[in-house]
């Protein structure tokens, strides 16, 4: 699933779209797209106003929070309007010539731009979708649930966050409403970076614990997204060119081998019903 690595690298990798001008888009799978412009109690259903997708608009910005990404336009009359794009589990947002646009069964959306390149939505397992806002205040809104951006996030934010809870520390890291953007590759990851069994208790952690933890998922993310991003299956930028930080992972996806600081052997278990690999040396329980 892309986390906030993969997402960031999307949304530098469609930069180059900024100050052009949406001429076009061609819906091909309704249900994918939420149109909440209109009022609609059925935001998959009906039909969309060419508005709403961005035709006639230049892209103004582009904007992200935790793994969503905001595509910002302003139409003639400076009407702002904005194009969430979740990915889901297997999302990916392509920037092609006309002549390359890929895969037709699984690409549900293509905006076409005023200098014949296309931006296209792809999604094989349609775990992710699109969002159509009417303004930047409503932006605001939609992402008010989301917790601070993991890749700014404070100590002091991170034990807010936590508070008193009793669950385990990694089932914490996959709440959005905690911090947004880590997943289940980053969390095991930066938890044993700040050398935290997974399977802590946010109520029993340190005050230096936190600071390192912290630090460890800011550490984390900023070298995934030098990699841009893990590719472990669907996973690709927008040239449809994979990542590399799936070769720097020293825990994910690696239980039964030896860890890569001190040579146990990584265990496995479930925490919140995702697949969570640690080592028992390097990141003990707290006595």
């Amino acid at each position: 699933m892309p986390e906030l690595p993969e997402v960031e690298t999307i949304r530098r990798g469609l930069l180059p779209i900024v100050g052009h001008t949406i001429v076009g888009c061609d819906v091909r799978r309704r249900d994918v797209v939420r149109d909440r412009t209109n009022g609609s109690p059925n935001p998959r259903r009906g039909s969309i106003e060419p508005s709403a997708l961005g035709v006639g608009s230049v892209v103004d910005e582009l904007v992200r929070l935790g793994k969503q990404l905001g595509i910002v336009v302003r139409d003639p009359c400076g009407q702002e309007r904005v194009i969430v794009v979740q990915l889901g589990m297997s999302g990916q947002v392509s920037l092609v010539d006309s002549a390359r646009i890929p895969d037709a069964k699984h690409v549900h959306l293509v905006w076409a731009l005023d200098d014949a390149r296309r931006v296209c939505f792809r999604d094989a397992r349609r775990f992710g979708g699109v969002t159509l806002l009417g303004s930047r205040s409503d932006l605001d809104g939609f992402w008010a649930p989301l917790g601070p951006d993991a890749l700014e996030i404070t100590a002091g934010q991170l034990r807010d966050g936590l508070g008193t809870s009793t669950r385990a520390i990694k089932a914490a890291l996959l709440d959005q409403g905690v911090i947004a953007g880590v997943g289940n590759i980053y969390a095991d990851e930066a938890l044993h970076h700040a050398a935290i069994n997974p399977c802590e208790r946010c109520s029993d952690l340190r005050t230096d614990q936190i600071r390192a933890l912290a630090k460890a998922i800011r550490g984390v993310l900023r070298e995934a997204i030098n990699a841009r991003g893990s590719t472990l299956r669907d996973y690709r930028d927008p040239s449809n060119e994979p990542g590399e930080a799936q070769l720097m992972h020293r825990v994910y996806a690696r239980a039964g081998l030896a860890c890569l600081s001190c040579g146990h052997v990584i265990e496995q278990c479930r925490i919140a019903q995702r697949s969570t690999c640690w080592c028992p040396v390097c990141q003990p329980i707290n006595r």
